[in-house]
């Protein structure tokens, strides 16, 4: 049996995937997290640590920030220093405080997104401007002329996501060089996540982190990583913002204050072994997701009234649902047995997000009680 077809039952550990439906006929396939164990050797070093008994203040050691560097290097040919290294507890705490520390009285964002790219800068009381995503060669992707003219000369940040969330875009090198040259052109400073960048389903895609692109992008951006979609283990709290410019690092510091102080002491034993020792899992699982993103395009193809984009990265599948002339897609489909995600949170509604990062068997029920309702939908 494949290692993640494993049934690892979720519903006594008090996670928010399965627990949001507790009681009831409903399979979770909203938030992101997988149903998969975590990579044995990761729960190894963990019972480790646990086993020393001891968890007083502890800080990131050269061990840890030297695993980042290297699983960086290795995978995206990108050279980071140590000193580039800011430790959060989360991507979004990250994507928070850019907001706050870079000077700007607008932020630009590509929509639909993920909504903590709207709620960032609102927590920071800077007005948002909203650049719509755009349907090209079957691919969502950004009209890099309607980009530009969105631009304000108060706007200095830009948030990105790359691969991009919801959609699965990776975006090609051709693509974040227009980026890179429209920001430097704009004077604007960019905020990249790239929480999903290990996990590229697509053989031909290829994750660049765009601050790699040259010096002077590299200057103003702050890119922000972590192993906790990667590796499942979102629940202890591990990420890192690489800021290569020392003023930026400065400020992005300074308005952390005393607010955070870093990771925890079980998320470093994990991001440690995570980044060092994962690397064959890590195929595997992008083998076995592969395969259920199959699943799921062919699911679609079935059905006329909805749409899926060629989708490069991540376990999430963004799908159009406007020809069913739902009401409410969400309510819908949960009715009948099947919890996604709404697209009215990232910005519309027509559309809704399944999580395929579960076993085969789950996933295909999950697709059957859709089928289920849509069938009977199709005949009215």
């Amino acid at each position: 049996m494949n290692l993640f077809d494993t049934n690892v039952d979720r519903t006594a550990s008090h996670c928010e995937k399965w627990d949001k439906y507790k009681g009831q006929d409903v399979i979770p396939m909203w938030v992101a997290d997988m149903d998969f164990k975590s990579p044995q050797c990761i729960i190894d070093a963990l019972h480790a640590r646990v086993e020393h008994g001891v968890f007083g203040y502890t800080s990131v050691n050269d061990e840890t920030n030297n695993a980042v560097i290297d699983f960086v290097k290795r995978h995206y040919d990108w050279k980071i220093e140590p000193e580039w290294i800011v430790w959060l507890p989360g991507v979004v705490s990250g994507m928070n405080i850019a907001c706050k520390a870079i000077e700007t009285e607008e932020i630009i964002v590509t929509t639909p997104v993920y909504p903590h790219f709207i709620k960032a800068p609102q927590n920071a009381n800077k007005p948002v401007i909203k650049v719509p995503m755009r349907e090209k060669d079957n691919r969502w992707t950004i009209d890099f002329d309607e980009f530009e003219s969105m631009i304000t000369p108060t706007c200095k940040l830009f948030m990105f996501c790359n691969p991009y969330n919801p959609g699965g875009t990776v975006f090609t090198k051709e693509e974040l060089e227009k980026i890179s040259d429209i920001c430097i052109k704009h004077d604007l400073f960019i905020c990249s996540d790239e929480i999903h960048a290990d996990l590229i389903l697509n053989p031909t895609a290829r994750h660049i982190p765009i601050a790699s692109l040259n010096e002077e992008i590299a200057k103003r951006s702050i890119t922000l990583l972590a192993p906790s979609k990667t590796f499942n283990m979102a629940g202890l709290q591990s990420s890192i913002a690489v800021i290569p410019d020392s003023h930026v690092r400065d400020n992005f510091k300074h308005t952390i204050g005393n607010m955070s102080s870093g990771i925890n002491v079980l998320a470093i034993t994990a991001t440690r072994v995570a980044y060092t020792s994962c690397d064959a899992w890590l195929e595997k699982l992008k083998e076995y997701l592969r395969e259920n993103l199959e699943l799921v395009q062919a699911f679609v193809k079935k059905y006329p009234k909805l749409k899926l984009l060629s989708q490069d990265a991540t376990f999430l599948a963004w799908i159009d649902v406007s020809q069913l002339k739902l009401e409410n897609p969400y309510e819908f489909f949960l009715d009948n047995g099947v919890g996604l995600t709404s697209g009215e949170g990232f910005g519309d509604k027509n559309f809704v997000r399944l999580n395929f990062g579960t076993r085969k068997e789950l996933l295909k029920e999950g697709l059957a009680r859709m089928a289920k309702v849509l069938d009977t939908h199709e005949l009215r």
